[in-house]
């Protein structure tokens, strides 16, 4: 997450986004960088219009807020079986999470 917050802190200051200016920023902060890991950043938004990117999520997120209920009212509205077999995904999901990193 830190790499993002670099880029995002560079497009703020509205420096270019590249390998030297986010390892710089993340060496700054402390961060042990990982080089293929910036890399990896830097192709992957490469065609990407940041400032579009951030006033389309702007945008999204107050409407997914208000579409989505409150956990209270998820909570009343859930029957109580719901519950259980939730419960029984989440395990199955971790199991499978553990079994890949084992």
């Amino acid at each position: 997450m830190e790499y993002v917050y670099a880029a995002l802190l560079l497009n703020a200051a509205e420096k270019d986004i590249n390998e030297e200016n986010v390892t710089a920023v993340l060496s700054a902060a402390g961060v042990e960088v990982d080089d293929a890991r910036v890399k990896a950043l830097i192709a992957s938004l490469e065609d990407v219009d940041i400032e579009e990117a951030i006033a389309t999520a702007a945008v999204a997120a107050p409407a997914a807020a208000a579409a989505a209920p409150s956990e209270e009212e998820a909570e009343e509205e859930a029957p109580a079986e719901e519950e259980d077999d939730e419960e029984e995904a989440e395990a199955a999901a971790a199991a499978g999470l553990g079994a890949l990193f084992g």
